[in-house]
């Protein structure tokens, strides 16, 4: 599928940055369609950067182009590049850990840095501190466009190479899960984990049974309680909490019809651990 770019920033769209991309796109090709990921990444976040690709890209059709710009380090060092991911689809992006999550899933299948001497706006060489517009974008319209093919873009990279922001797994311990809270379901407060429903199965709990929970910041314990497994929200009482597979099939915890990130002042980041285990079963019978 030629011709679809799709665009990520932590620009917002307050000023003029967004339709300045859009803008070099179409001076590229009158011909693409543009559409947009998100622009509200928060200033800086590579890694909720990071995670909204994993959950968006894999849902696009084949040569579909991404293109992710949260560069803290623009005008730097850091490299930008381009990667071919297993599902045939495209993101440009400075490495920066921005392909985290891709690559943690082995969905990319090839890179290549990009040659800023070919593939840059022209008449942008002077400046240095808007490469989402002058090598990103235009990159990106180019690739989706057909005016260059992906090998085009530059000399090859390992896909080892590519950088990583760290992260942490998550751990079965027998009667227990303990994992990160990796991201917030933004508009509506709930806490995405990275606990997998493959491994929360080993603790043995159905649907409609009882979790208990516990949130640790670093050392710190701020939140416990029991909580239900719940398919959907229409499981429990509006204000209730549940717990439920979200989207990217991995745990989630929530409170239905209301913000648990505020409601508890939980945030995100690899200091913010969940521990899940069955309810003591004398609570209930």
């Amino acid at each position: 599928m030629r011709g679809v770019l799709v665009l990520q920033s932590d620009f917002g769209i307050a000023d003029g940055a967004v339709s300045a991309m859009y803008g070099v796109a179409f001076s590229v090709s009158r011909e693409i369609n543009i559409y947009d990921l998100t622009h509200e990444i928060p200033q800086y976040n590579i890694w909720e950067a990071s995670y909204r690709l994993i959950q968006t890209v894999n849902y696009w059709p084949e040569g579909i182009v991404f293109v992710s710009v949260v560069d803290p380090g623009v005008g730097s060092t850091r490299r930008s590049i381009g990667v071919k991911m297993t599902g045939g689809q495209y993101v440009i992006t400075p490495d920066n850990g921005t392909l985290t999550h891709l690559k943690r899933q082995n969905r990319i299948l090839e890179a290549r840095e990009i040659d800023e001497t070919v593939n840059r706006l022209p008449n942008s060489g002077e400046s240095y501190t808007f490469h989402g517009r002058d090598i990103y974008a235009y990159t990106g319209a180019r690739l989706a466009s057909g005016i260059i093919s992906f090998e085009e873009i530059g000399p090859l990279v390992e896909v080892r190479d590519v950088v990583e922001l760290h992260t942490e797994e998550a751990v079965y311990r027998g009667d227990s899960v303990t994992g990160t809270i990796d991201v917030l379901d933004v508009r509506f407060g709930s806490l995405w984990t990275n606990i997998s429903r493959e491994l929360f199965k080993k603790l043995g709990i159905e649907h409609g049974g009882r979790t208990e929970i516990c949130i640790q910041n670093d050392t710190r314990e701020v939140y416990r309680n029991i909580m239900k497994y719940a398919k959907s929200f229409a499981d429990v009482y509006i204000g209730e909490p549940l717990i439920y597979i979200n989207s990217l099939d991995n745990m989630a915890v929530a409170i239905n019809q209301g913000s648990f990130s505020k409601a508890y002042n939980i945030s995100t980041g690899n200091n913010w651990k969940i521990t899940i285990r069955k309810a003591p079963r004398i609570i209930y019978d």
